[in-house]
C-alpha cells in the first residue's frame, strides 16, 4: 500500500453508509477528479481515485464533509468536523469550489424549483423537452454535457435562478465569481466575469440552437407573451456567446484547468531529488510518475509508454524531469558504457506527432545534466532509437512542433562526486519557486527568468569549475500561468 492510499474497508463501510442522495452528491463532487469515469458508481470511482493516489484520508473527509455527513467522519474517520474545516481553510482541498458550490445550491432547491428549472431550459436542447429532472445536479451534468455551464460559465444558471425569485443562490453564485476572479489576478482564472449585454424585457440567455421554432420562442419571450422572465438587470453573455473574451481567458494563454493539469514524469537517475520534485509537482494538481535509476535502454521504454497513454486527451500539459550523467546532446542514465541518449529523441517522443494527446499542449522539460568530461567517456552504444540520432550530434535544436518548453541545466560532474547526496541546486531552486504563491502569479517564461537570477547569483560564490549554466528555449505560442492555489 503506498502513503497515498485509503484502506479498502473504509472504502466500503463508507459506501454501505450513504443513501442514495449522498451517493448522487459524492459522484457529482468527483466528476473532475476521474473524468474518464462519469457514468461509474462511487464505489467504482473512490477506488480508482484510491489506485491512482488521489485520495487520501484527508481527501475522504472533505468528501463527507461537504454531503453533512459528520457521524461517520467521527466513527469512521476518527475525526471531526473543526479539524475538517481547519485544513480547509489552509487550501488543502480535494474538491474544486465550483463543485462545491453546485451541491450547496442543490441542497437549496425544492423539487418544484427543479422542474420550473427544466422547463426554462427546454430550448437548449431537444433532450431537456424529455428529460424529467429528479435532482438539480443532474440537471447540471446535462448542461455540462452540452457545454452550456462550466466553472467559468455560470450566467445561465444565474438567469434562471432570477427567473424563479431565488436571489440568494445569485448571491452564492456572485461570491464565487468574486472569489475566483480575486484569487485568479495573474493566472487564468476560474471564473471570468462574462461581457455585458442589454436585451429588452428579456433576461434569460437565448439559446444557441437557432431552429426556426426556438426563434419564435425567443421572440414570443421577448414580446412577453410566452414567458414572464424578470428584466431588471443587464444581460450578462457568456463568453462564447458574446464574442469578446477577457484577456485572462483569452487565446494568448494555455488553458490550465484540467484535473489532474497533466502527467508529470520524473526520471532521476541520481536519486537526490525525485522526493522534493513529486511533492512540488503533485501541489501544483499532477498526477506524478516516479522513476530512479533507470538503465538507456528502460528509460526508453518508459518514454515510449508514457508517450502513449491516452490519459494526455483529458489533460492540459505535460511535464518530464530527467537527472543524469550525460554531456551536452545525450545523458546516459545508469549505463557505464555509453554514447548517451540523444535528448533530442526525448522530445521528439512527445511531439504532437507522435502523441496526438498532447497536440496544442504545452509540453514542459527540465533537464539537469552532470556533465562527464569527453576524455572519460566511452563510445560503445547499447541502444538504438528510432530516428536519426547523428542528426542532433554537435547541436541542439528545438524541433519545428510548437508548445515546448526546454529547460536544460549542465554542471560539472565533479559537483556531484564531490556532494553525492546534494540535490540539484538548479531544481531545488525552480521548486521553490513553484511552491511559492506569489511567484505562480507570474507566467513560466517570468518564472525561469526569477530561476536563471538564482542560478547565477549562486554562481558568484562558487568555484567556477562547479557553476551551473542554464539553457531555455521554447516554442510556446502562449502564455502559460501554474494554478495559484495548490492541490
Amino acid at each position: 500500500m503506498t502513503r497515498c492510499q485509503v484502506p479498502a474497508f473504509l472504502i466500503h463501510q463508507i459506501q454501505e453508509e450513504l443513501d442514495k442522495e449522498e451517493e448522487e452528491m459524492m459522484v457529482f463532487l468527483c466528476r473532475d477528479l476521474a473524468p474518464d469515469l462519469a457514468n461509474a458508481d462511487l464505489k467504482e470511482i473512490l477506488v480508482a481515485l484510491n489506485e491512482r493516489e488521489k485520495l487520501t484520508p484527508v481527501g475522504l473527509s472533505e468528501l463527507l464533509y461537504r454531503v453533512k455527513r459528520f457521524d461517520l467522519l467521527r466513527r469512521v474517520l476518527n475525526t471531526e468536523k473543526a479539524t475538517v474545516e481547519a485544513h480547509l481553510d489552509r487550501s488543502l482541498r480535494l474538491i474544486p469550489d465550483y463543485r462545491v458550490l453546485m451541491v450547496e445550491i442543490n441542497e437549496n432547491l425544492e423539487k418544484e424549483e427543479v422542474c420550473s428549472l427544466g422547463f426554462l431550459l427546454r430550448d437548449y436542447s431537444p433532450r431537456m423537452k424529455m428529460a424529467k429532472y429528479k435532482s438539480f445536479l443532474a440537471l447540471i451534468i446535462d448542461l455540462e454535457k452540452l457545454n452550456l455551464v462550466a466553472p467559468n460559465q455560470l450566467d445561465l444558471i444565474e438567469n434562471c435562478f432570477r427567473s424563479i425569485h431565488r436571489i440568494d443562490l445569485i448571491r452564492k453564485i456572485q461570491t464565487y465569481k468574486h472569489k475566483a476572479s480575486v484569487s485568479s489576478v495573474h493566472c487564468q482564472p476560474v471564473y471570468v466575469n462574462a461581457h455585458q449585454a442589454s436585451l429588452p424585457n428579456f433576461n434569460l440567455i437565448g439559446p444557441p440552437y437557432h431552429t426556426g421554432i426556438q426563434n419564435e420562442s425567443r421572440e414570443k419571450l421577448q414580446n412577453g407573451s410566452s414567458l414572464t422572465l424578470a428584466a431588471a438587470e443587464p444581460l450578462h453573455m457568456s463568453i462564447e456567446e458574446s464574442g469578446t473574451v477577457p484577456y485572462k481567458m483569452s487565446d494568448d494563454s494555455y488553458r490550465m484547468q484540467s484535473q489532474p493539469l497533466g502527467v508529470c514524469l520524473i526520471i532521476d537517475c541520481i536519486g537526490n531529488d525525485t522526493d522534493v520534485l513529486e511533492e512540488t509537482f503533485r501541489g501544483l494538481g499532477y498526477d506524478v510518475h516516479c522513476h530512479r535509476y533507470l538503465n538507456m535502454s528502460s528509460m526508453n521504454q518508459t518514454l515510449l509508454e508514457v508517450a502513449r497513454w491516452q490519459k494526455h486527451r483529458n489533460c492540459d500539459s505535460f511535464v518530464c524531469i530527467l537527472v543524469s550523467r550525460g554531456n551536452s546532446q545525450s545523458i546516459f542514465c545508469t549505463d557505464h558504457t555509453f554514447s548517451g541518449f540523444p535528448l533530442e529523441q526525448i522530445k521528439k517522443y512527445f511531439t504532437a506527432d507522435s502523441c496526438p494527446g498532447l497536440l496544442g499542449k504545452p509540453k514542459l522539460f527540465f533537464i539537469q545534466s552532470y556533465v562527464v568530461p569527453e576524455n572519460e567517456q566511452e563510445c560503445t552504444s547499447l541502444l538504438e532509437v528510432d530516428g536519426n540520432a547523428d542528426n542532433t550530434r554537435g547541436k541542439v535544436t528545438i524541433p519545428h512542433a510548437a508548445d515546448i518548453f526546454w529547460s536544460h541545466c549542465k554542471v560539472d560532474v565533479s559537483t556531484l562526486e564531490q556532494s553525492p547526496t546534494s540535490p540539484s541546486f538548479y531544481l531545488r531552486c525552480l521548486a521553490e519557486l513553484l511552491r511559492n504563491p506569489y511567484k505562480r502569479k507570474l507566467c513560466i517564461l517570468d518564472i525561469h527568468m526569477e530561476l536563471n537570477k538564482k542560478v547565477y547569483d549562486g554562481n558568484k560564490t562558487t568555484d567556477p569549475s562547479q557553476q551551473y549554466s542554464l539553457l531555455l528555449q521554447h516554442t510556446l505560442r502562449k502564455k502559460l500561468f501554474f494554478p495559484l492555489e495548490c492541490c
